[in-house]
């Protein structure tokens, strides 16, 4: 082959696979800056976000009223899940690291110096804390993300980007219940 053939043929692999670059990938949607009855923070849920064409909240609002004690949501993007959020409003602090909560972790662990009060378990892709509220629709509350377990990283930074997103997540249930500090 001469060298002008063997450029050319190289100009014309880089021009395909930018052009295929370009028609895959990427994120055609946009993140609501509201999703499940609180405010979303798209710096913590970032790991979590793949590429795709559109984002998906169902499930409704975590926030429930009422005698309604349990809401969920769950965000997908082309219908692959990617969180899941649920809060439980219950009567007293339940702690995560009981033998009975187990089943929901891969690798559990205790979280250390929540920055409120309560306790809380982090495993490989999930995180369980439980706080008080002493709010008028609640007295205690137990929330709960979990993240698609191959994304946010490699499993250390998944931990750490889990942990992050709960830790992002709760104050801002609190307040959207009008709990007490």
């Amino acid at each position: 082959m001469t060298r002008t053939r063997r450029a050319g043929a190289s100009a014309l692999t880089v021009c395909l696979a930018l052009s295929l670059a370009g028609c895959g990938g990427g994120r055609g949607y946009t993140v609501p800056e509201e999703a499940c009855g609180v405010p979303l923070n798209e710096k913590a849920l970032e790991p979590f976000l793949i590429d795709g064409e559109k984002l998906e909240v169902s499930g409704g609002s975590v926030i429930r009223t009422g005698t309604d004690t349990r809401g969920a949501c769950w965000i997908r993007v082309d219908g692959k899940q990617v969180v899941h959020f649920q809060v439980d409003k219950v009567d007293k602090i339940y702690d995560p690291m009981a033998p009975l909560e187990e089943f929901r972790f891969t690798n559990r662990a205790a979280m250390k110096d929540l920055p409120f009060d309560g306790l809380g378990a982090l495993g490989d892709s999930t995180a369980m804390i439980s706080t008080a509220c002493s709010g008028p629709q609640a007295s205690h509350l137990i929330a709960y993300v979990s993240v698609d377990g191959k994304a946010g990283g490699d499993l250390a930074e998944r931990r750490r980007n889990v942990e992050a997103l709960a830790l992002d997540f709760v104050p801002e249930v609190k307040k959207a219940l009008g709990c007490a500090e």
